[in-house]
């Protein structure tokens, strides 16, 4: 993929451990973080391991139901590892009871998508660039904002961006 140039796609459905955060996700992320990996590694480490059992995860990813409709104190965040089609519920360890981890299923379908490069903060033209290349595909979106982080955070991350799409 190459870096900021959109593109049609087609992902598969997707099992996905996640964990849902409110507010800020500069400030609230690291227990949801805590409880979303513990849980995964729980099962990848103490469930499938000693079953002889290798457990591929995918990379994080987010969805932003409410991003910028709504003052940035006040976002819903859903944070999701996927995770192999074998995973249960019951596989997974609960480490906050305060923080549920669940399994979804993120659907599948027509996505646009875009390789993003730079900081979280300086997203928003090549969102914009996204969502006109969108319309002028014949396309409007359907479904929330999703973000899948390929590294750090930092001046340099690099981060597809992609929205469930549906022709017009």
């Amino acid at each position: 993929m190459k870096a900021f140039v959109p593109r049609i796609t087609k992902l598969p459905d997707r099992k996905v451990v996640t964990v849902t955060s409110f507010g800020d996700p500069n400030k609230v992320m690291e227990p949801y973080m805590k409880a979303l990996y513990g849980a995964v590694y729980w099962a990848k480490m103490g469930v499938y391991k000693p079953k002889g059992v290798k457990m591929e995860l995918g990379k994080l990813t987010a969805r932003w139901p409410d991003a910028h409709l709504k003052p940035k104190s006040e976002w819903t965040g859903i944070w999701g590892v996927p995770v192999p089609d074998y995973v249960k519920p019951s596989d997974l360890k609960q480490k906050d009871p305060k923080i549920k981890v669940t399994i979804e299923t993120w659907k599948g379908g027509e996505y646009t998508e875009v390789l993003y490069i730079g900081a979280y903060a300086d997203e928003g033209p090549t969102i914009k660039a996204l969502h006109e290349f969108i319309k002028e595909s014949g396309y409007k979106l359907f479904g929330p904002h999703e973000e899948e982080y390929l590294s750090r955070p930092g001046p340099k991350a690099k981060t597809i961006i992609r929205n469930l799409i549906e022709k017009q």
